[in-house]
Protein backbone atom coordinates (compact mmCIF):
# COMPACT_ATOMS: atom_id res chain seq x y z
CA UNK A 1 0.00 0.00 0.00
CA UNK A 2 2.99 2.75 1.02
CA UNK A 3 4.62 1.56 -2.38
CA UNK A 4 1.70 2.49 -4.04
CA UNK A 5 0.73 5.37 -2.44
CA UNK A 6 4.26 6.45 -3.06
CA UNK A 7 4.14 5.64 -7.12
CA UNK A 8 0.85 7.73 -7.37
CA UNK A 9 2.35 11.06 -5.60
CA UNK A 10 5.80 10.48 -7.93
CA UNK A 11 3.30 10.28 -10.79
CA UNK A 12 1.36 13.36 -9.82
CA UNK A 13 4.46 15.02 -9.64
CA UNK A 14 5.49 14.23 -12.72
CA UNK A 15 2.22 15.35 -14.40
CA UNK A 16 2.39 18.39 -13.07
CA UNK A 17 6.05 19.50 -13.92
CA UNK A 18 4.87 17.83 -17.42
CA UNK A 19 2.16 20.61 -17.41
CA UNK A 20 3.77 23.71 -15.72
CA UNK A 21 6.66 22.95 -18.72
CA UNK A 22 3.94 23.15 -21.48
CA UNK A 23 2.25 26.27 -20.28
CA UNK A 24 5.52 27.86 -20.08
CA UNK A 25 6.78 26.97 -23.76
CA UNK A 26 3.52 28.08 -24.68
CA UNK A 27 3.72 31.22 -23.06
CA UNK A 28 7.17 31.71 -24.52
CA UNK A 29 6.51 31.23 -27.98
CA UNK A 30 3.42 33.73 -27.17
CA UNK A 31 6.13 36.00 -26.32
CA UNK A 32 4.56 36.33 -22.87
CA UNK A 33 7.42 35.57 -21.01
CA UNK A 34 11.32 34.45 -22.12
CA UNK A 35 12.42 31.31 -21.33
CA UNK A 36 16.15 31.70 -21.34
CA UNK A 37 15.69 34.76 -18.74
CA UNK A 38 15.53 34.72 -14.68
CA UNK A 39 13.64 33.16 -12.86
CA UNK A 40 12.24 31.07 -15.72
CA UNK A 41 15.37 29.39 -16.93
CA UNK A 42 15.93 28.08 -13.44
CA UNK A 43 12.31 26.59 -13.75
CA UNK A 44 12.54 25.34 -16.87
CA UNK A 45 16.22 23.99 -16.40
CA UNK A 46 15.09 22.02 -13.32
CA UNK A 47 12.34 20.18 -15.03
CA UNK A 48 14.06 19.38 -18.04
CA UNK A 49 16.92 17.96 -15.25
CA UNK A 50 14.07 15.98 -13.68
CA UNK A 51 12.67 14.70 -16.88
CA UNK A 52 16.37 13.38 -17.93
CA UNK A 53 16.85 11.64 -14.42
CA UNK A 54 13.01 10.07 -14.88
CA UNK A 55 13.86 8.64 -17.93
CA UNK A 56 17.46 7.09 -17.23
CA UNK A 57 16.51 5.40 -14.40
CA UNK A 58 13.42 3.84 -15.97
CA UNK A 59 15.55 2.54 -18.99
CA UNK A 60 18.20 1.28 -16.64
CA UNK A 61 15.09 -0.29 -14.29
CA UNK A 62 13.60 -1.49 -17.33
CA UNK A 63 13.79 -5.28 -18.20
CA UNK A 64 13.39 -4.53 -21.64
CA UNK A 65 15.37 -2.01 -22.85
CA UNK A 66 14.33 -2.00 -26.69
CA UNK A 67 10.51 -2.48 -25.70
CA UNK A 68 10.80 0.61 -22.97
CA UNK A 69 12.89 2.69 -25.79
CA UNK A 70 9.88 1.71 -28.67
CA UNK A 71 7.14 2.48 -26.04
CA UNK A 72 8.84 6.00 -24.64
CA UNK A 73 9.97 7.73 -27.62
CA UNK A 74 8.35 10.67 -26.88
CA UNK A 75 9.40 11.09 -23.67
CA UNK A 76 13.15 10.46 -25.14
CA UNK A 77 12.17 13.14 -27.78
CA UNK A 78 11.24 15.90 -24.76
CA UNK A 79 14.01 15.64 -23.14
CA UNK A 80 16.83 16.90 -26.18
CA UNK A 81 18.58 18.96 -24.79
CA UNK A 82 17.55 23.07 -26.22
CA UNK A 83 17.93 24.94 -22.71
CA UNK A 84 19.74 27.82 -21.60
CA UNK A 85 22.42 25.35 -20.04
CA UNK A 86 23.68 25.16 -23.37
CA UNK A 87 24.19 29.00 -24.17
CA UNK A 88 27.74 27.73 -26.59
CA UNK A 89 25.13 27.42 -29.03
CA UNK A 90 24.78 31.03 -29.46
CA UNK A 91 25.64 30.67 -33.57
CA UNK A 92 22.86 32.41 -35.15
CA UNK A 93 21.81 29.20 -37.66
CA UNK A 94 22.08 26.43 -34.39
CA UNK A 95 20.26 29.08 -32.16
CA UNK A 96 17.43 28.78 -34.37
CA UNK A 97 17.85 25.26 -34.73
CA UNK A 98 17.74 24.92 -30.49
CA UNK A 99 14.56 26.78 -30.68
CA UNK A 100 12.82 24.52 -32.89
CA UNK A 101 14.28 21.69 -30.74
CA UNK A 102 12.06 23.29 -27.57
CA UNK A 103 9.08 22.33 -29.55
CA UNK A 104 10.26 18.81 -28.84
CA UNK A 105 9.23 19.47 -24.99
CA UNK A 106 5.14 19.71 -25.95
CA UNK A 107 5.83 15.85 -26.48
CA UNK A 108 5.23 15.61 -22.95
CA UNK A 109 1.71 15.95 -23.19
CA UNK A 110 1.91 12.73 -24.59
CA UNK A 111 3.99 11.41 -22.23
CA UNK A 112 1.19 13.07 -20.08
CA UNK A 113 -1.39 10.69 -21.06
CA UNK A 114 0.57 7.68 -19.73
CA UNK A 115 0.55 9.40 -16.18
CA UNK A 116 -3.15 10.13 -16.33
CA UNK A 117 -3.49 6.22 -16.97
CA UNK A 118 -2.68 5.85 -13.29
CA UNK A 119 -6.08 7.22 -12.61
CA UNK A 120 -8.42 7.17 -15.66
CA UNK A 121 -9.30 4.53 -17.50
CA UNK A 122 -8.46 5.29 -21.05
CA UNK A 123 -9.93 4.42 -24.25
CA UNK A 124 -8.39 4.76 -27.57
CA UNK A 125 -10.49 8.06 -28.60
CA UNK A 126 -9.63 9.71 -25.64
CA UNK A 127 -5.93 8.77 -26.37
CA UNK A 128 -6.17 10.25 -29.98
CA UNK A 129 -8.24 13.50 -28.33
CA UNK A 130 -3.98 13.94 -25.89
CA UNK A 131 -2.26 13.09 -29.54
CA UNK A 132 -4.39 15.54 -31.27
CA UNK A 133 -4.01 18.39 -28.76
CA UNK A 134 -0.29 17.82 -28.41
CA UNK A 135 -0.09 17.77 -32.60
CA UNK A 136 -1.70 21.05 -32.75
CA UNK A 137 0.33 22.70 -30.28
CA UNK A 138 3.75 21.34 -31.80
CA UNK A 139 2.45 22.61 -35.16
CA UNK A 140 1.41 25.95 -33.97
CA UNK A 141 5.02 26.73 -32.70
CA UNK A 142 6.12 25.42 -35.89
CA UNK A 143 3.93 27.75 -38.41
CA UNK A 144 5.16 30.59 -35.60
CA UNK A 145 8.91 30.03 -35.75
CA UNK A 146 9.06 29.69 -39.66
CA UNK A 147 6.32 31.98 -40.37
CA UNK A 148 7.07 34.54 -37.92
CA UNK A 149 3.27 35.20 -36.37
CA UNK A 150 2.29 35.06 -33.02
CA UNK A 151 1.25 32.04 -31.23
CA UNK A 152 -2.30 33.35 -31.01
CA UNK A 153 -2.44 33.35 -34.80
CA UNK A 154 -0.79 29.83 -35.05
CA UNK A 155 -2.61 28.37 -33.16
CA UNK A 156 -6.04 29.89 -35.07
CA UNK A 157 -4.34 28.62 -37.74
CA UNK A 158 -4.27 25.00 -36.85
CA UNK A 159 -7.02 24.49 -35.16
CA UNK A 160 -8.70 25.28 -38.02
CA UNK A 161 -6.95 23.60 -40.48
CA UNK A 162 -7.32 20.72 -37.92
CA UNK A 163 -11.17 20.80 -37.91
CA UNK A 164 -10.61 21.06 -41.84
CA UNK A 165 -12.47 24.57 -42.06
CA UNK A 166 -9.87 26.46 -42.52
CA UNK A 167 -11.44 30.14 -43.34
CA UNK A 168 -7.88 31.01 -45.83
CA UNK A 169 -7.04 34.21 -43.51
CA UNK A 170 -3.42 33.05 -42.77
CA UNK A 171 -1.90 30.49 -44.84
CA UNK A 172 1.35 29.04 -45.26
CA UNK A 173 3.97 30.07 -47.03
CA UNK A 174 7.19 27.80 -46.11
CA UNK A 175 8.66 24.56 -46.66
CA UNK A 176 8.09 24.08 -42.65
CA UNK A 177 4.68 25.89 -42.33
CA UNK A 178 3.02 23.44 -45.32
CA UNK A 179 4.42 20.38 -44.04
CA UNK A 180 2.98 21.28 -40.42
CA UNK A 181 -0.38 21.85 -42.66
CA UNK A 182 -0.04 18.61 -44.07
CA UNK A 183 0.36 16.87 -40.81
CA UNK A 184 -2.99 19.06 -39.35
CA UNK A 185 -5.07 17.72 -42.25
CA UNK A 186 -4.23 14.57 -41.92
CA UNK A 187 -4.54 14.56 -37.64
CA UNK A 188 -8.45 16.13 -38.71
CA UNK A 189 -8.94 13.31 -40.98
CA UNK A 190 -8.04 10.60 -38.76
CA UNK A 191 -9.77 12.25 -35.85
CA UNK A 192 -13.04 12.50 -37.30
CA UNK A 193 -12.66 8.49 -38.62
CA UNK A 194 -11.96 8.13 -35.31
CA UNK A 195 -14.39 9.55 -34.03
CA UNK A 196 -17.58 8.32 -36.41
CA UNK A 197 -15.68 4.79 -35.42
CA UNK A 198 -16.46 5.00 -31.70
CA UNK A 199 -19.89 6.25 -31.90
CA UNK A 200 -20.31 3.36 -34.42
CA UNK A 201 -19.63 0.89 -31.99
CA UNK A 202 -21.06 2.43 -29.12
CA UNK A 203 -24.13 2.22 -30.67
CA UNK A 204 -23.27 -1.45 -31.98
CA UNK A 205 -22.41 -2.32 -28.22
CA UNK A 206 -25.91 -0.95 -27.07
CA UNK A 207 -27.65 -3.65 -29.97
CA UNK A 208 -25.30 -6.31 -28.90
CA UNK A 209 -26.14 -5.69 -25.28
CA UNK A 210 -30.12 -6.13 -26.24
CA UNK A 211 -29.56 -9.10 -28.46
CA UNK A 212 -27.75 -10.34 -25.45
CA UNK A 213 -30.26 -9.46 -23.08
CA UNK A 214 -32.84 -11.15 -25.70
CA UNK A 215 -30.88 -13.90 -26.18
CA UNK A 216 -30.68 -14.65 -22.13
CA UNK A 217 -34.36 -14.33 -21.86
CA UNK A 218 -35.16 -16.92 -24.72
CA UNK A 219 -32.67 -19.16 -23.22
CA UNK A 220 -34.46 -19.20 -19.78
CA UNK A 221 -37.80 -19.72 -21.32
CA UNK A 222 -36.25 -22.64 -23.29
CA UNK A 223 -35.13 -24.00 -19.80
CA UNK A 224 -38.98 -23.43 -18.38
CA UNK A 225 -40.36 -25.19 -21.10
CA UNK A 226 -37.94 -28.29 -21.30
CA UNK A 227 -38.89 -28.81 -17.46
CA UNK A 228 -42.69 -28.27 -18.31
CA UNK A 229 -42.01 -31.28 -20.82
CA UNK A 230 -40.14 -33.36 -18.78
CA UNK A 231 -43.10 -32.80 -16.23
CA UNK A 232 -45.89 -33.62 -18.63
CA UNK A 233 -43.62 -36.50 -19.87
CA UNK A 234 -43.44 -38.20 -16.20
CA UNK A 235 -47.08 -37.44 -15.05
CA UNK A 236 -47.78 -39.23 -18.83
CA UNK A 237 -45.67 -42.50 -18.02
CA UNK A 238 -47.32 -42.40 -14.19
CA UNK A 239 -50.84 -42.70 -15.78
CA UNK A 240 -50.52 -45.60 -17.83
CA UNK A 241 -48.49 -47.52 -15.39
CA UNK A 242 -51.84 -46.73 -12.83
CA UNK A 243 -53.90 -47.84 -15.96
CA UNK A 244 -52.01 -51.13 -16.47
CA UNK A 245 -51.90 -51.59 -13.19
CA UNK A 246 -56.42 -51.38 -12.90
CA UNK A 247 -56.05 -54.27 -15.63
Amino acid sequence: MHNKLTYITYQVIIAILAIISIVMLLAYYAKQINIDAYPYNLIDNGIWLVFTIDYFTRLALAKDKKAFFRDNVFDLLSIIPASSLFSFFRIPQIGRTLKMLKLFRLLRLVGLTGRLATFFKRNELVYYLYISVAVIMVAAAMFCISERVSYHTALWWAITTATTIGYGDVIPKTGIGRGAAIILMLLGIGFIGMLTGTITELFAKEDEAKVGQQLNRLEAENHELHAELKEIKQLLLKQQEEHRQDK
